[in-house]
């Protein structure tokens, strides 16, 4: 799954005037001490189930994929564990609301109308009171779900090429031209540079090309802390990485800082398939890599892309025959 669908958060203050904008109408229609119950009841039960949903909309974070965990570990202030913390009170929140409608119902007198209001008012003010011990838990999760929204739609179910190397080497020229990354830009929460996402089909299979600038284009030592994080996040989506050189340093890189990330590339992803290629090979090829391409005279593009796909290795899970 993406955060996309996550609804906006609605602050304490809003939850406290729907509710009490709304048990003011529902007491109106009726007197005496059944307007007082409506009341309580009606907003007891707006805050509950507002703060139930509120909770509820938000995954189950042992259940998410988890390049998505990650990330979501990555972009929010204090990672998944802080968020479970505020879902928790928010929680609470809805468990207690519901309780003191219950309670304070239960205490009216069937036949004083005055008492039955003053018995309102300390119920209304008592889940104003819990409204604000949540206060800050709402706006913690409203923050946490516009960070989420705005991540890259990367997913993690589809066979994934992530391209690597440092800037100015062709990465994005590549994605672009083999894929229709153009209109599919996103940037991660933390940078200002857009990740760009592409698609290309190959036997009915749909491959996503990712190319993430301010992760994989520079070391790690380079990278604050989320943004290390977030390539640990890359670790579980990519099948392959393709790993881009210029061996005539026109990029602006030396070759042999190039190197040095590429074994850095390697260290962070033991377990995922990386195929080298010498870009701009129409300037030099001096330097060992598994193929070599000019992006410039649209020499081996191709045979690159395929060579990544072939990588992958991506087998679909056909139905089961019962004739086996």
């Amino acid at each position: 799954m993406t955060f996309e669908d996550l609804p906006t958060v609605p602050t304490s203050e809003e939850l406290l005037d729907k509710a009490f904008s709304r048990a003011a109408r529902s007491g109106r229609a009726k007197g005496g001490v059944e307007a007082q119950e409506s009341m309580l009841q009606t907003s007891s039960n707006i805050l509950s189930d507002n703060l139930h949903n509120v909770v509820n909309s938000w995954p189950d974070f042992d259940e998410v994929d988890p390049f998505y965990r990650e990330l979501a570990d990555a972009v929010c202030d204090g990672g998944v564990d802080e968020l479970r913390t505020h879902l928790s009170e928010v929680s609470w929140a809805s468990r207690k609301t519901k309780e003191l409608g219950r309670e304070y119902m239960g205490k009216l007198p069937y036949d004083n109308a005055d008492s039955a209001r003053k018995l309102r008012k300390q119920g209304f003010a008592r889940m104003g009171s819990v409204m604000d011990e949540v206060a800050d838990d709402l706006d913690y999760l409203n923050d946490a779900r516009d960070r989420l929204k705005t991540l890259p739609d990367i997913r993690p179910d589809e066979p994934t090429i992530v391209v690597a190397g440092y800037p100015n080497v062709g990465k994005s020229t590549f994605v672009n031209s083999v894929t229709n990354a153009r209109n599919e830009t996103a940037q991660y929460p933390f940078t200002t540079k857009a990740i760009r996402v592409g698609h290309v089909e190959r036997d009915h299979i749909r491959y996503q090309l990712v190319d993430t600038p301010g992760l994989l284009d520079r070391p790690a030592e380079e990278r604050n802390d989320i943004e290390n994080q977030a390539t640990s996040a890359l670790a579980h989506a990519a099948d392959t990485i393709l790993f881009f050189l210029d061996a005539s340093a026109t990029c602006g890189y030396p070759l042999d800082q190039q190197e040095e990330l590429l074994a850095d590339v390697r260290e962070q992803f033991p377990e995922t398939p990386i195929v080298t290629v010498c870009n701009k090979s129409d300037l030099s090829t001096d330097v060992e890599a598994d193929y070599y391409m000019s992006l410039e005279e649209d020499e081996n593009v191709d045979t690159v892309l395929e060579a990544a796909i072939d990588a992958v290795g991506y087998e679909p899970e056909l139905p089961f025959d019962e004739r086996e």
